[in-house]
């Protein structure tokens, strides 16, 4: 199996990304329900619990960011070993992503767990709110091992193009985790944290399934041997020099993030930050499969590059952006038109039903964005695709920082539009944000194809 998954990433791109791209999709859309499942649990503890999950918000997509990153570090190392046909790189590659999963776990765990709190309340959260808010964000700072090795070991996959078993896992640690929340939340009495226990439980299963085929089953191309390991700088470098940008990634959405909570905390209270909180769940939601995308994108870019074929590099992203800009036009209006019952399974309770036009209002300003990112996200895996992280990185401050922010501020400040200006910030930056990206792109794989000849 592992072989046709090879020889998939080595022919036609097109037909690669598509293959590829779907069963990281359903990956990926089931494992974003584990968020919005803990939501709507959560929306039976009222809004103090909602709003305290939403400030742990950014810290999570921080941890979580750190495992993907790393993971598509580890993606795009691999590919570009399979396509340049070194079998023997492509293993020590992986070999060194286990270590570097368990170091880089271990050390965010302790930094987490140590600024928690002050982060929290520099946040805003407080009284039963940072209560609720360190209930649920503890667990998932200890169990930081989990998301690593799930992430990361799906990045391992994803590099020789085995999509499917990752997808299998995926689906039943979903069931899993779906079955535990109400356990966990109210017949243990465990209230937020049962939620993110319930989180922390299914990947860390997850987790073990994929290290038993890569290191006890050992049914992949790739073979990792423990044995007799022997630190390799440069691997480890061309590993990180993916791994970190992505990993900054988030972390600069985590800092964009914080400043937008402080904004919507300023205008809006508690009723903001819950009305965010449950948008951006399906906001993130429904950027899955536009993820999905571009994670195909890095193993076929990746082994393009590899083997230096500037014609099928071109032909990877060029496809991808295709893909992800009719995708996200289709989310987009499913979005939009059922804002106000997609909105509904966020506040549900007499309690929160006030919520409900807030959210909807938040989906219909704020998810058009996706129509363009559709284009921008693919672009930015391609970077990763081909060893340049520090493009795909670039491109998220830009996003984030230099044209969200900047339109939130006229908005907010100058035009005294609240909340809606808000919103509006976060749609008009973001898709301006991505044309820009895509166009990047094209120059960049341009620039490739003439050094490469082809």
């Amino acid at each position: 199996m592992a072989n046709k998954n090879v020889e998939l990433m080595r022919g036609e791109p097109e037909k690669a990304v598509k293959k590829l791209a779907i069963p990281i999709m359903i990956s990926m859309v089931l494992t974003a329900l584990y968020n919005i499942v803990d939501g709507i649990w959560v929306a039976g503890l009222g809004p103090t619990a909602i709003a305290g999950i939403g400030f742990v918000t950014p810290i999570f997509m921080v941890l979580n960011g750190a495992s993907v990153g790393l993971g598509n570090g580890a993606t795009s190392s691999i590919s570009r070993f399979i396509g340049a046909k070194n079998h023997e790189k492509a293993n020590e590659s992986a070999t060194h992503s286990l270590f570097i999963f368990l170091i880089a776990s271990v050390l965010l765990t302790i930094i987490f767990m140590i600024i928690q709190e002050p982060l929290l309340v520099s946040y805003g959260a407080a009284g039963q709110t940072l209560n609720e808010a360190t209930a649920y964000a503890t667990p998932l700072f200890l169990g930081l091992i989990a998301f690593m090795f799930s992430n990361g070991c799906s990045g391992i996959l994803r590099g020789e193009g085995d999509m499917k078993r990752a997808m299998y896992v995926v689906v039943i640690t979903v069931i899993l985790n779906a079955s535990l929340d109400p356990i966990f939340i109210y017949t243990l009495g465990l209230g937020s944290a049962g939620a993110s226990l319930a989180t922390i439980v299914s990947s860390a299963i997850a987790a073990i399934v994929m290290l038993y085929w890569i290191l006890i089953k050992k049914d992949t191309y790739i073979n990792v041997s423990l044995k007799g390991f022997k630190f390799n700088s440069k691997l480890t470098k061309d590993i990180l020099k993916v791994g970190i940008p992505s990993a900054l990634d988030m972390l600069i959405m985590a800092i964009a993030m914080s400043i937008y909570l402080i904004v919507i905390s300023m205008v809006g209270g508690d009723y903001g930050i819950a009305t965010f909180t449950s948008g951006q769940r399906l906001y993130l939601f429904a950027i899955m499969p536009l993820s999905a995308i571009g994670s195909a994108v890095i193993a076929v870019s990746g082994s393009a590059f590899g083997a230096k074929n500037g014609d099928y590099l071109s032909r990877a992203h060029n496809y991808g952006a295709k893909f992800g800009l009719l995708l996200g036009t289709a989310i987009t209006l499913i979005l939009v038109i059922f804002a106000t019952p997609l909105a509904t399974l966020f506040a549900y309770t007499p309690e929160t039903a006030n919520l409900v036009p807030g959210i909807a209002l938040y989906l219909q300003l704020v998810c058009p964005a996706l129509i363009l990112t559709g284009i921008g996200l693919p672009s930015s895996f391609f970077y990763q695709g081909i060893g340049k992280g520090t493009y795909s990185l670039m491109f998220t401050i830009l996003r984030e920082i230099i044209f969200v922010v900047p339109l939130i501020y006229v908005f907010v400040f100058i035009f005294n539009w609240n909340l809606v200006g808000i919103w509006l910030g976060l749609c008009i930056g973001r898709a301006i944000a991505s044309v820009i990206n895509y166009a990047f792109a094209r120059y960049e794989i341009r620039r490739v194809r003439k050094r490469f000849g082809n």
